[in-house]
């Protein structure tokens, strides 16, 4: 599969045909084509999988977005024919393959930025929490419904989400199945940007494209950092803070943004 999507590179590759992905300057623009409502299955999210694996070899990519096709849904999450029976094993295996996936999102070394488009339901808002960023379009509504129908969030729901919103919003969000409104998500810090209907994926891209500015490097090193809070306490990470600093002087890219600065000029990052 790694070989097949060098394709992207040069135009715009389907991947399981229910995934697409096209490049961008330094941006991966990854679009979840399974309609009506987008939602994930298996081959689905053993192609995020790899996809995430490949893109972090891939030294010319440091952000990515990921979007919905059409205009009504971002993603709906998994299709509930496929838990209909109450097949055991298939339940167990579907949900190691969302935590497999949003999981691998979650730690792409570059930027993720999820664009909105639409309704962000179950698994698909937990591919949105499992982005960096989130971008929503006014008319998007978010939730997660699992209790509604006997089930829970198993892609990282009840972990990621209050850690973005509080406690309070995500039991309100989870425990008494509350839809929001891409106002509201903003407010409660779930989305960082509300814009037009229709324009999510461009201002994401837009975003996207500021990352190239940053040395990729430096990216990658900084992130777990911001992240780790979530495992520790801040003040444990301070001096692994100021290690990972000093590792930086380990890459070309380090002395080609400090003399870049001092020389007035763009800096040209190799991501090495």
């Amino acid at each position: 599969m790694s070989t097949a999507l060098e394709t992207y590179k040069t135009g715009v590759f389907d991947l399981t045909h229910k995934l697409t992905v096209e490049k961008h300057g330094h941006t991966a623009l990854i679009t979840i084509n399974n309609p009506p409502a987008n939602t994930w299955d298996r081959d689905s999210l053993i192609g995020l999988k790899q996809l995430m694996e490949h893109l972090n070899r891939d030294d010319d990519i440091y952000a990515l977005v990921i979007t919905g096709q059409g205009s009504k849904f971002f993603s709906a999450g998994a299709d509930l024919n496929l838990f209909a029976d109450g097949d055991k094993a298939r339940a167990r295996e579907m949900a190691r393959r969302f935590g497999e996936a949003f999981e691998a999102l979650r730690d792409f070394r570059g930027v993720s930025i999820a664009a909105i488009n639409g309704y962000a339901m179950g698994g698909g808002l937990e591919c949105a929490l499992a982005c960096d960023i989130r971008i929503a379009e006014e008319q998007a509504q978010m939730a997660l419904p699992e209790a509604t129908v006997g089930l829970l969030p198993c892609a990282g729901g009840t972990q990621n989400l209050p850690w973005l919103v509080g406690e309070g919003w995500a039991k309100r969000m989870i425990l008494c199945g509350e839809r929001v409104d891409a106002n509201t998500a903003l407010r409660i810090g779930l989305v960082e940007q509300v814009v037009e209907t229709g324009e999510a994926r461009n201002h994401a891209l837009l975003l996207a494209a500021k990352v190239a500015r940053q040395s990729p490097v430096a990216v990658r090193t900084i992130k777990p950092l911001i992240q780790g809070a979530r495992e520790r306490g801040p003040n444990t990470w301070l001096s692994e803070e100021r290690e990972r600093f000093v590792d930086l002087f380990d890459y070309s890219d380090t002395r080609e943004g400090v003399n870049a600065f001092l020389e007035k000029r763009d800096a040209k990052w190799n991501n090495k």
